[in-house]
Order: C-alpha cells, then structure tokens, then sequence
C-alpha cells in the first residue's frame, strides 16, 4: 500500500512537470539553442558551488594522477641508486640517500634501515607502518574525488526541488500567462540535476580509477623493499646506529621519579 503511494505520488509529480514544460514551450511559441552560459543563469544559484565542485575535481583528478605515476612512486634513478648501496653494504649511505630523496620509495627504505639494528621484527614493522601511511596519505587525497560524486548531485537536487517550487508558484498564481517565469524555474529544475550528475559520474569513475592505481603502486613497493632487504645481515648491524634517528627510550633511573616528587 505504501509502495502504490509513493509510485502515485511520483507520478503525479512528473506527470506535473510534464505539463509545465509542454505549457512553456507552447506558450513561448518554440524552441532555440542556448549557449553555456545561459544554462548556467537557468540553474540559478546552485550552479555556483557545482561549478566550484567541478574545478576541485579537475584538480584532484590532476593531481592524483600525477602523484600515483611510477615516477613519482618509485622514481627509476632512486631504484637503481639503492640497489647499489645496498649491494655494497653501505647502509648507512642508503639511509642518507633516502632521507633526502623524497618519494615513498625513499620514506619506507628509510624507516626500514633505520631499525636494522633493532632486529628483523622492528624492521619489519617500520616498513609495514610506512607503507601504511603512504597508502593513507594517497587515498585520502582521492577520496575528496568520492566526496565531490556524492555532493554534487545532492546540490543538484536541491536546486530541482527549489526549481519545483518556484515552478508551480508561477503556474498557481498566473498560470502560463508568463512563460518567461514559467520557463526560468523548469531551467532551475532541469539544468541543477543535470549539473551535479554531469560532475558526479566522472569524479566516481575517477575515484575508483586512482584506488587501483594506488593499489598498483603500494604493491611496487612492497615488491622493491623486500628485495632490498632479502638475507639482510642483521647481526652484523645489532646494537648499532644506522642514521641520525633520535632515540626517546634510555637506560631505567629509579630515582628519577624520586627525585622530581622530592
């Protein structure tokens, strides 16, 4: 009974809308062509934070592309130069290296070498937290993408139902005698769901796009770290300090907490 309501209802609704817009066009006597910009004065209001919406996108677009390449990931040169120091046993070297490198590649290796003297486990674990938060800071970043595809048509719907309204406002009170009016709030209606879709769909489709490229690339380097670090010598490097990383965890003082109640 509830479902035959709503389908009613909905009917009786674009059954409504239907009758507006052939109203219009007989009154207004035809149709012309309009450019881009009258459609966008014939959205009205929402037009202004979908156009907003859609430069974000085109922007977030760019930029995760850019920052999901292979040369941004994991740059050629800085494969090759680890692979070198690595071969030669200079880790100290490749900690140098990578620290001022500046790619994910960089960041993971550093954190790696950096615990080499703690063991396999804490080594282990600084590269998995690395690569972690690369992983997070990349889809964080697209998933402004996915909050643009599910803004923009609620925008978009606002608009339609303000363009509703307006609509049979003007056709209760004057009717079709001015289809100036008439025309302008079925533009509203139209022209705002249109919009947000219109942006919508490629932010999703984007979105779903930059989340395989980042899968993509997180593998790589999951794939190039554990190659660096197969049959790592560990023991010869225990005990002792690879890189300038500061260490918070000193020997126990049992007085210390004594001596600062006292």
């Amino acid at each position: 009974m509830k479902m035959n309501l709503r389908n009613s209802s909905f009917s009786v609704v674009l059954l409504g809308l239907m009758t507006i817009v052939a109203s219009a066009q007989e009154a207004a006597g035809g149709v012309h062509k309009k450019t881009l910009m009258d459609l966008f004065i014939e959205g009205g209001w929402v037009m202004y934070p979908i156009t907003a919406c859609s430069v974000a996108m085109i922007w977030f677009i760019v930029d995760g592309y850019i920052r999901t390449s292979a040369g941004k990931l994991y740059p050629a040169d800085h494969v090759t130069q680890l692979r070198e120091l690595f071969k030669k046993g200079d880790y100290i070297g490749a900690y140098s290296f990578a620290k001022t490198a500046g790619s994910p590649l960089a960041d993971v290796v550093r954190a790696g070498v950096a615990f080499t003297p703690d063991g396999k486990t804490m080594t282990e674990e600084a590269i998995i937290s690395e690569i972690t938060r690369v992983n997070a800071e990349l889809k964080g970043r697209s998933s402004y993408l996915s909050v643009i595809g599910v803004c923009t048509p609620m925008i978009g719907l606002v608009g339609t139902v303000t363009g509703m309204m307006s609509a049979f406002e003007t056709l209760g009170t004057s009717g079709v005698g001015d289809p100036s009016k008439l025309s302008g709030a079925i533009g509203e209606v139209l022209v705002a769901t249109a919009s947000g879709l219109f942006i919508a769909i490629p932010a999703f489709i984007s979105y779903y796009l930059l989340a395989n490229r980042i899968n993509k690339g997180i593998h790589d380097i999951t794939e190039i770290v554990t190659g660096l670090f197969r049959a790592f010598p560990y023991e010869e490097v225990e005990g002792r300090k690879v890189g300038d990383e500061e260490i918070y965890a000193g020997k126990p003082d049992w007085n210390a907490s004594t001596n600062v109640q006292a």
